[in-house]
C-alpha cells in the first residue's frame, strides 16, 4: 500500500533518515508500523483500543518529529532508515476469529523489534518503562491525553480537563424524547404481540423501567462529561445484571452476565448506570434516601478502590484478581453472605436437566419435545424449528475446535420460543433441546442480537465502533473481554437473515434481586457489584490510567452518587409517565407475565 500511495516530497534517505528515526521513542517507532500499513486514524484507534482523536494527536506528534507532510512520507522515511514492516493476518475468517494483524518494526542493529500488540520497552531507569503496558503504552483511550508519562500520571492529568466533581451534574440533552415515545421506539423490530408484555414489565416499578430503558439513559448520558478513556463496557450494567453461573467444571462464578448492549465506550456510563440502579432498587425495597445514596456511593467507592488495587498488581495477577471466594471480604459485604448462599444453592439446581424435566414431554419417536407454557414458552412450527436447528451448523464454526467433539455427542430434538428478560422482551429467543446417548439433556439458548442501543451516541464522543458484520459476534466478543470465565459453548449464528447469539441455557445460573434485598444489605451489594465492574473494565482499559483519574479520595464517589440520585428522580418521573399512558390507553400493557 505504501508503494501505491507514495507521492509528493521525497523522503530523506540513508543516514539522515536513520538519524531522524532514532530520535523517536520506542513507542513512536511502534506506532510508525501502523502508518506503514496505511491505516486511517479510525482504523488505528480500533486496533489500539483508543479514540480516533488520540490517534490523530499522536500521529501529528510523529509527523512533526520526522518533518513529514503526511503519513505516507513518514512510512517511506522509516523504510529508508532501515525499519522493516511485517504484517500477518492470523489464519481464518476475521469474523470468526476476530484476529488482529500483528505488526513488528525493527531498527537496524536492534535485537528485539517493537511489536504492535505488546508494550514497548523503555530506556533503563525510565519511569515510563515501569508504567508501560497494554498495546503501546499510550493506547489507553484518552481522547486528549498526552502520550507521554506513566498511565497513572496521564489519568491524573485528565482531572484538569474533566474534574471529577463534574460527574455530579445531570442535564438531559436537547430533544429528549418523552418516556412513552422512547419505549414505543425501542419496541421497533421486536415481535409485535410481545410488546405489551415488555411494557407491563417496565411499568412494574421505576427500577424495572430503568432496566428496559438503556437506550434512553444512553441518550441522556451523551450530554454529560466523559474523560475519553475507553473500555469494553457492558452498556447495561444495572444492579440486576450481575449473577452466578457455572464454569466448565460446574463451579459457580459471580460476574456480569448480560452483554446485549456491550460496546467499546466510556467507562463512566457503566458506573453511573450501576449507581443509579442501586438508588432505584433501594427505593423499591423501602430503604430511606440516605441508605439509597449510600449504596450508590459505596458502589463507586468500591469501583475506585478496586481499580487502585488492580493498578498495583502484576499484569497477570490483576487480570485474574479478586477470586470469588475473596469477593465478600474484599468488599466488606458480609451482610450478604446468607443471601449469596441461598442464591448459590438455588443456582446449583438451575440446570438444563431440571428445565427439561419441567418443560418437555416424551415424544412419539422416543425422544422428547417441549410443552407449551403460554405466553412464556411456545413450541414453534416445523418450518421455524427447522430454520433454528439448521442454524446450529454455522454456529459450530464459531466455537473452538475442542468443543466440537462434545456437541457431536448430542442430537437435536426440539425447538421452542421463550420470552426472556425485561429489556429483551420482544426479541426473538429460542431454546433448543439436545439429548445425549443416555437421554440426558443440554438446552441451548439462541437469542436475537440487535445493534447496541448505545451506538448512535458514541461517535460524537470520539468512540467510533467498527461496523459489525455480525451482532452476535459483537455480544460474544464483548462478553469474553469482560468476564473472567465465560460459557464454553458461547457462539453466534444467523437464523433467516437475523443475527443471534448462542449459549447454554440454565447453566447453574442464579441472581440476586436487588429490589428485594433487606435494607441493610443494599450497600453491601453495591460494593460487591462495584468491585466486579472494575475488574471487568480492567480487562480492556489500563487500571493504572483509571486509578490515576479516580484518585484516592471520595470526590468521584460523591459526584457520581449525586448524579445517581438525580437520575433516579428522572427515572421515577419517566416511570410515572409510562404508568399514566398505560392507564389512559395510550400504550398497551400486559402485567404479571
Amino acid at each position: 500500500m505504501v508503494d501505491q500511495l507514495a507521492s509528493g516530497k521525497a523522503a530523506v534517505r540513508g543516514e539522515e533518515a536513520r538519524r531522524q528515526v532514532a530520535e523517536l521513542s520506542e513507542r513512536e517507532r511502534g506506532a510508525l508500523a501502523l502508518l506503514g500499513e496505511g491505516l486511517s486514524p479510525a482504523d488505528a484507534g480500533r486496533r489500539l483500543h483508543m479514540s480516533e482523536a488520540t490517534v490523530k494527536t499522536y500521529v501529528s506528534r510523529i509527523l512533526a518529529k520526522l518533518g513529514c507532510g503526511n503519513r505516507v512520507q513518514a512510512a517511506l522515511l522509516a523504510r529508508d532508515a532501515g525499519l522493516w514492516i511485517r504484517s500477518a493476518r492470523s489464519q481464518g475468517d476475521h469474523v470468526r476469529a476476530g484476529a488482529a494483524r500483528m505488526t513488528a518494526v525493527a531498527v537496524a542493529g536492534q535485537r528485539i523489534p517493537v511489536v504492535a500488540g505488546f508494550a514497548p520497552r523503555a530506556a533503563a531507569g525510565s519511569a515510563a518503562g515501569s508504567a508501560a503496558a497494554f498495546t503501546a503504552a499510550f493506547a489507553a483511550g484518552a481522547a486528549q491525553a498526552s502520550p507521554e508519562g506513566s498511565p497513572r500520571e496521564r489519568g491524573k492529568a485528565l482531572r484538569g480537563r474533566v474534574p471529577r466533581s463534574a460527574h455530579a451534574a445531570f442535564e438531559a440533552p436537547a430533544g429528549r424524547p418523552d418516556a412513552v415515545r422512547a419505549v414505543e421506539e425501542s419496541n421497533a423490530g421486536r415481535v409485535p404481540e410481545l410488546a405489551p408484555i415488555r411494557v407491563g414489565r417496565m411499568a412494574a416499578n421505576p427500577f424495572a423501567f430503568l432496566r428496559g430503558a438503556a437506550g434512553l439513559m444512553a441518550h441522556d448520558l451523551s450530554g454529560g462529561p466523559v474523560t475519553g478513556v475507553g473500555a469494553q463496557i457492558c452498556g447495561d450494567a444495572h444492579a440486576a445484571n450481575f449473577g452466578l453461573y457455572g464454569d466448565a467444571r460446574g463451579r459457580l462464578v459471580i460476574d456480569l452476565n448480560d452483554f446485549d448492549e456491550t460496546v467499546f465506550g466510556p467507562w463512566e456510563w457503566d458506573v453511573k448506570r450501576l449507581a443509579t440502579s442501586l438508588v432505584l432498587a433501594g427505593r423499591v425495597a423501602g430503604a430511606d434516601e440516605d441508605t439509597c445514596r449510600a449504596a450508590a456511593l459505596d458502589a463507586v467507592g468500591a469501583y475506585r478502590r478496586t481499580m487502585r488495587l488492580l493498578a498495583k498488581l502484576p499484569a497477570l495477577d490483576a487480570w485474574n484478581a479478586i477470586a470469588d471466594e475473596e469477593l465478600v471480604s474484599h468488599t466488606d459485604a458480609r451482610d450478604l453472605l446468607g443471601t449469596l448462599e441461598r442464591v448459590s444453592e438455588k443456582a446449583r439446581n438451575n440446570t438444563s436437566a431440571r428445565f427439561a424435566a419441567k418443560s418437555t414431554e416424551a415424544a412419539p419417536d422416543g425422544g422428547r419435545r417441549f410443552l407449551d407454557a403460554l405466553p412464556v414458552l411456545r413450541r414453534v412450527g416445523d418450518g421455524e424449528a427447522a430454520a433454528v436447528a439448521a442454524a446450529l451448523g454455522p454456529y459450530l464454526e464459531t466455537l473452538p475446535g475442542d468443543r466440537l467433539p462434545l456437541l457431536a455427542r448430542y442430537a437435536i430434538h426440539d425447538v421452542a420460543f421463550r420470552v426472556v428478560g425485561t429489556g429483551s422482551v420482544g426479541t426473538r429467543s429460542y431454546v433448543v433441546l439436545l439429548l445425549d446417548h443416555r437421554g440426558e439433556p443440554l438446552v441451548l439458548q439462541v437469542k436475537e442480537a440487535r445493534p447496541s442501543v448505545l451506538l448512535p451516541y458514541l461517535p460524537a464522543l470520539g468512540f467510533r465502533s467498527p461496523a459489525e458484520e455480525h451482532e452476535g459476534r459483537r455480544v460474544v466478543a464483548g462478553q469474553k473481554r469482560m468476564q473472567v470465565v465465560s460459557d464454553i459453548l458461547l457462539g453466534w449464528t444467523t437464523v433467516e437473515g437475523r443475527p443471534f447469539q448462542v449459549r447454554q441455557f440454565r447453566n447453574r445460573k442464579g441472581s440476586v434481586d436487588p429490589a428485594a434485598l433487606a435494607v441493610e444489605q443494599i450497600d453491601d451489594y453495591g460494593r460487591m457489584t462495584g468491585a466486579l465492574l472494575a475488574r471487568a473494565h480492567a480487562h480492556s482499559a489500563d487500571p493504572r490510567l483509571l486509578a490515576g483519574y479516580c484518585g484516592k479520595n471520595e470526590e468521584l464517589d460523591e459526584a457520581m452518587a449525586a448524579f445517581a440520585v438525580a437520575y433516579a428522580d428522572r427515572t421515577e418521573a419517566d416511570h410515572a409517565d409510562l404508568v399514566a399512558a398505560v392507564r389512559g390507553g395510550r400504550i398497551a400493557a400486559e402485567s404479571g407475565v
